[in-house]
Order: C-alpha cells, then sequence, then structure tokens
C-alpha cells in the first residue's frame, strides 16, 4: 500500500485505491480473482475490518463484484454503444432497418428487444408537456427493454397520440421494417427534427434489477421527442440507460 507521512486518506481508501490504480493501469484485468480479505489485510497491514470497507468503496465504485463462495473479481466492462446523430440517419430506417439494430451492427454489437406493454396509458407529466396536451391525456405507450450483446442496457418507453398511430403496426408488437419511425411516416407524418434531454442519477431498485446493474452504476435517463416538418411532436420517449453501456457521442457545425 502506497502511504506517506502526509497522506491523510483513511487507511480503506488508501487499500482501495491502490487496487483501483492497479485495475486502471491493466496491472489487474477484468475478470482476475483479488486476494482474500486475511490476504489484503495482511499484506497491507490493516485490521480485517478496513480491508473489508475497502473492497465495499471499490463495488460502489463498480470495479469489482463478488461472487458468493468464489471470492471479489475485477468486474467485466461492457463496451459502450455510442449515441451519436447519424442513428438517427433517414436512410437506415426508410431501407427498413431498425434504429437500434443498425446502430449495434454498425459498432460490431448484437441488438434485440423485449417487448413489455402495448397499451393505452394515461399521459404523464413529462409526456404531456412536450405533447403539450393535458397531464393524464389518453397516449398510447409502447414499453420495451433493450438488449446489447444479450444484456439489458436500457427501459424504454415510447408514447404517441392515439389519433397517430391508430391503425398503424405501432400498436403491434412487431412495428415492421423500420419500425415505428417508418410507420410513422407512412401514416403520413415527415420526421423531421429530433430533440434530446439527457440527465444522470442513480437507479432505483426496480431499475437496478431489471438492467442488472453492478452496484455504484449510475444510469441516464433520456427524454426524446421526435417533431415532423411541421413542428408537431409524434413521438416522446423516455427511457432508462445503464451508464456503463452509453457513450454520448456528437460532430456537427458550430451555430452561428
Amino acid at each position: 500500500m502506497s502511504t506517506g507521512p502526509t497522506d491523510a486518506r483513511p487507511m480503506q481508501v488508501r487499500v482501495a485505491d491502490d487496487i483501483r490504480l492497479k485495475i486502471e493501469t491493466g496491472a489487474l484485468r477484468p475478470g482476475d480473482q483479488l486476494p482474500t480479505l486475511d490476504e489484503l489485510a495482511a499484506g497491507n497491514l490493516v485490521s480485517l475490518a478496513v480491508a473489508r470497507k475497502a473492497i465495499d468503496l471499490l463495488k460502489q465504485q463498480g470495479l469489482v463484484v463478488t461472487v458468493q463462495g468464489k471470492g471479489t473479481f475485477v468486474r467485466e466492462r461492457p463496451t459502450a454503444r455510442r449515441h451519436g446523430i447519424d442513428r438517427y440517419a433517414k436512410s437506415r430506417w426508410r431501407a427498413g432497418r431498425a434504429i437500434l439494430a443498425a446502430e449495434a451492427k454498425s459498432q460490431g454489437h448484437r441488438a434485440s428487444q423485449l417487448i413489455r406493454e402495448l397499451a393505452e396509458t394515461s399521459a404523464p407529466g413529462p409526456v404531456a408537456e412536450r405533447f403539450k396536451i393535458p397531464i393524464g391525456t389518453p397516449v398510447w405507450v409502447r414499453r420495451r427493454t433493450t438488449l446489447v450483446d444479450d444484456r439489458p442496457n436500457q427501459l424504454a418507453d415510447s408514447y404517441f397520440e392515439l389519433g397517430v398511430v391508430k391503425g398503424t403496426q405501432i400498436q403491434e408488437e412487431d412495428t415492421g421494417p423500420g419500425g415505428s419511425y417508418a410507420r410513422l411516416e407512412e401514416a403520413g407524418y415527415e420526421l423531421d427534427e429530433i430533440a434530446e434531454e439527457w440527465s444522470i442519477r442513480m437507479p432505483t431498485g426496480p431499475e437496478s434489477a431489471a438492467l442488472r446493474l453492478p452496484a455504484g452504476t449510475p444510469v441516464v435517463d433520456l427524454a426524446r421527442t421526435t417533431f415532423d416538418i411541421t413542428g408537431r411532436p409524434v413521438e416522446v420517449m423516455l427511457a432508462v440507460i445503464a451508464g456503463d453501456m452509453v457513450q454520448m457521442s456528437y460532430r456537427f457545425k458550430i451555430p452561428d
């Protein structure tokens, strides 16, 4: 353990920082097993309680995981899926490719989704605000869990006004080639603009379970509003994304 006469860090922080440095420099690689608590305590001249607190800190930082009966291991970190402007290219969904699947494939990943619910529901506040309708107005919702490389990465709920989706495949489990965007254009809504709002927070218990999040992993809230050429909002998506599986990557001209 690195230390010095002026090091004011608590002992458990010093032990945790030393292990974290080894992870960051590659001395400890994903899947490597850490020493036992007894070995950490002896090797760092600290108590067993201090060694246990150090491991707890690393768990909170999402760097290690403990497997019952086997030990503590450096966490396998998934490859982030990049979000950028190109993911919404019309050439993709107009050619019959769903946004998620096309974006994942271009980055060397496999993507799929599970439908959690297709139903008429009352518009919650964030949805009503973006549609400019009263809270509680009946709307249609498609609730999905998306998976990248077989791990859940996103809880995505897309909302539509009832008149927009009535009689379209958006109300069915399989939206057909090109997904919801292609069906909206078939219904006469030429898509023109997208607004995205991002924020980061810690997950709730149910979100952690649904996304299989290791301890200490945050989530990203994404609110996406899609507008047609008249400026009308035709879809509002509220998504909760696993924070260790997303990377925002945008390149655009600087506005005047």
